[in-house]
This record gives structure tokens, C-alpha cells and sequence, in this order.
């Protein structure tokens, strides 16, 4: 075990001595360090979880331990490890268990290190499984933080890209930059290297899809979860039914359907954002909208056949409200009038709407203009808001209908005023 112990630190070593790009989160979870709660750190695979947490604990005197390594799941022994980092790490002020899903009983083994007092960052690839046995073992002991690919702000200052576009020669630098993170999406591993993404979104794909999913669960029907998953990435931004799904893709049972939507949403793939509805029942019967965690699975030719960059954008803007602290179902959701006029998303905050927020790339024409301000006010109307957005490709301005007031805003001032003042 000791060898397994000095040869992780080895590698934590390495990755500590690497410069990596300061998060938009990082200032807000570096307050959360000195905590004796538990630090959940959660997200997509490849993501940048566990960048983030070492460089939260960079200068610290921390333990480390990754549980993607088949030998130390193997040989995994509670004394002998604990022993062994006793030795290679001695006095150790904090423990990091990255990817900690993959060692089977792991929040039995944690609850015992909270109890000895250790101070603990965990890393994971799995909401549900993480944070319903946290919170079964660990209620109220622990603080989560979410971590999503780049956002375009990070993208930006990766690129060392600045927001200033007062020339023309500035501005199509910074549309192009836009443009590119909207078709190619923000993992950071194919930032500058976007010729590789199909092949590396499609082997991750693949990854969570085949091991996080069919192998964590035993699942024998892997042509059917495959199938389902490559379906719902070409949904993207549509509505759904488990029933229409169902009868779409010839399941042969609507519980088994479900329960792969469940593990596909679980592993960050996929987010399934609820019609707004002040009764909980009509809310849970409606169709349930999908969106995908990152938009290089979108643009990729592995399963798009078609671009569409309004739904694109749309994307862009329901991952962009994740990042800025919203949650699915408790206070982001889509609506639809009486009239079956949709509004994108509705941002709830406590008991009553905050803001409702239209997406929509090119309103030049007359109308798109009538059709997506129609929406809007319709839906403020019986939703009681007077707080309007629509966010476009690059159209700015205010507009006034019916004693309301709608700010039209380009998404990359959206993104920047957001983080500018953050």
C-alpha cells in the first residue's frame, strides 16, 4: 500500500508544479477550506475537479489519494492505508479523495474520517450517488461546489482574450472567440486543440456512457442505454415525455427508460429542467426540457446532423445560469403560457419569479421580433414579473410593450457583466 501511496504522491506532485487557469468559483471555494466540513467538490468527468482542489490546497500540507487507480481499489485495506499516508504524507493538515464513487462502501469509510476529525476534500463524477449518501451518512456535515467545464469567461482568459471591441478588427476577434466556444464548448483539455474534439468528446462519451454507467450498474441492455444516450444529445433543448421516448426509441419498459435517464443525469450528462408550475403535481406531469452539459457534444458530427444556432445559444445560457448558482427544478425552470407561449427559463428566487429570460440568436426580422416579445410579456403577464431579458447573438437594446420593459442583451455582455461584478 505504501507503494501505491508514493507513487499517487508522485503524481501529485507533478500536477502541482503545472500552471493552470485561475476558475471563476476558485476566490468563493477558497473560503470554504478552513471549514471542518466536508468539501464535495462534483462535476463531469474531465471537467477540472480535481484541478480545482489542488490548486486549493496548493501551498497546504495535504494527503492525496485517487481512486481511478485500479491497484489501489484493489489492495484497498482501511489500516494499511491509513497507515501508509501516515508515513508518506506525516502531519498531514488535509486529505483529497479524488473520484471517491469508485470505492464501493466510500461513505461509510468517509463518516468514520469526519468523526477522526480529518479535514476533507472529495472529489466525484456522480451527483445522485454522492450527495444522497452524503447526505444519508453526512447531513449537514459537508459544502458542495459544482464544477462545469470552462464558462466563456474562462475560455477568454485562457485565450488571454479581452472584451474590449471598440474596432472592428477587435470585435471579430471577440466574435470569433465566441463563436468558437459556442460550436466547440469549453473542456479544457481541447481548448487549443479543437481538431481533436470530436475524437476526445466521443471516447469521453463513451467512457461515462460504457464504465460509469453500463459497468457501475451491471447493466446487460448497453445497446439500449448507448442508444437512449445518443438520443437525448440530439434532443438537446427539446421537450420530453419518458411516455414519447418510450414509443420513440421501442423500450420495451418505461421503468427501465427512466432509470437510464436517471444514471445519464446523475453522471452529468444531461439536465432535465421542469416546467414551472406553483403545483407540484401538474409541474412533475409536464414535459421536462433537455440540455447538455457541454456544447462540444452538440456540435460534434458524432451526433449532430444539422446545425442549429439558436438552440446552440440556448445551451450556452442554461449552463451559463448553472454556473452563477441556480439550481434544476428549485429555481430554474421553462414555462408556457395559457396560450402555449414559451418563455426559455424562469428564475425563481424563494417563493416568487425573479426574472424571465428569452434566448434568441437573430431577432432582426419583424417577426421574430413580434413572436419572442409576445412570448415574453404573455408569460410575465400570468407569472407576475416585471424583470425581462432577451439574450441574442450580438442585437442590444431596450424595449417597451404594454407598460413592460425588455432588456435585449448579446450573451457575451451577459457573461461579462455577471462575472465583472461577481
Amino acid at each position: 500500500m505504501r507503494e501505491i501511496v508514493l507513487s499517487q504522491r508522485k503524481e501529485r506532485d507533478g500536477l502541482l508544479e503545472k500552471a493552470y487557469l485561475f476558475r471563476d468559483h476558485q476566490t468563493e471555494a477558497e473560503k470554504f477550506i478552513p471549514s471542518p466540513l466536508i468539501k464535495l467538490i462534483t462535476g463531469p468527468r474531465r471537467a477540472g475537479k480535481s484541478v480545482l482542489t489542488l490548486l486549493l490546497l496548493k501551498g497546504k500540507n495535504f494527503a492525496y489519494l485517487n481512486f481511478d487507480d485500479e491497484q489501489l481499489l484493489e489492495k484497498f485495506n482501511e489500516d494499511a492505508v491509513m497507515q501508509a499516508l501516515a508515513e508518506v504524507y506525516p502531519g498531514f493538515d488535509y486529505l483529497l479523495l479524488d473520484e471517491i464513487q469508485n470505492l464501493e462502501h466510500w461513505d461509510l469509510w468517509v463518516s468514520k474520517l469526519y468523526r477522526r476529525d480529518i479535514n476533507l476534500l472529495i472529489t466525484g463524477s456522480n451527483a445522485k450517488l454522492l450527495s444522497s449518501e452524503m447526505g444519508t451518512v453526512l447531513t449537514g456535515r459537508y459544502l458542495e461546489i459544482e464544477v462545469l467545464p470552462f464558462s466563456l469567461t474562462e475560455c477568454f482568459r485562457f485565450k488571454q482574450q479581452g472584451w474590449t471591441a471598440e474596432l472592428p478588427d477587435e470585435r471579430a476577434s471577440l466574435m470569433l472567440q465566441v463563436e468558437d466556444y459556442m460550436h466547440y464548448g469549453g473542456y479544457p483539455e481541447i481548448i487549443n486543440s479543437r481538431e481533436i474534439t470530436e475524437s476526445y468528446l466521443s471516447s469521453l462519451f463513451d467512457s461515462i456512457v460504457l464504465k460509469d454507467i453500463a459497468k457501475r450498474y451491471k447493466i446487460r441492455k448497453t445497446t439500449e442505454l448507448y442508444q437512449l444516450a445518443t438520443y437525448l444529445v440530439s434532443m438537446f433543448c427539446n421537450e420530453f415525455t419518458y411516455t414519447s421516448l418510450k414509443e420513440e426509441l421501442n423500450f420495451s419498459s418505461k421503468s427501465t427508460l427512466q432509470k437510464f435517464c436517471d444514471y445519464l443525469q446523475q453522471t452529468y450528462i444531461f439536465f432535465y429542467l421542469p416546467r414551472y408550475n406553483n403545483k407540484l403535481k401538474l409541474m412533475q406531469k409536464a414535459p421536462q426540457k433537455i440540455y447538455v452539459v457541454d456544447n462540444g457534444f452538440l456540435a460534434s458530427n458524432a451526433f449532430q446532423t444539422s446545425e442549429n444556432k439558436g438552440r446552440l445559444l440556448e445551451n450556452l445560457v442554461f449552463l451559463e445560469l448553472l454556473r452563477r448558482n441556480n439550481k434544476v427544478g428549485d429555481n430554474i425552470f421553462y414555462y408556457r403560457s395559457r396560450n402555449n407561449r414559451e418563455t426559455d427559463f424562469v428564475v425563481r428566487e424563494k417563493f416568487h419569479v425573479k426574472q424571465l429570460i428569452q434566448v434568441c440568436y437573430d431577432m432582426s426580422g419583424k417577426k421574430t421580433e413580434k413572436r419572442e416579445i409576445d412570448s415574453i410579456i404573455e408569460c410575465a403577464d400570468e407569472l407576475k414579473c416585471d424583470d425581462l431579458l432577451i439574450i441574442t447573438w450580438d442585437q442590444e437594446g431596450v424595449m417597451e410593450k404594454d407598460g413592460k420593459t425588455i432588456q435585449v442583451v448579446p450573451y457575451y455582455k451577459w457573461c461579462q457583466s455577471y462575472w465583472e461584478t461577481a
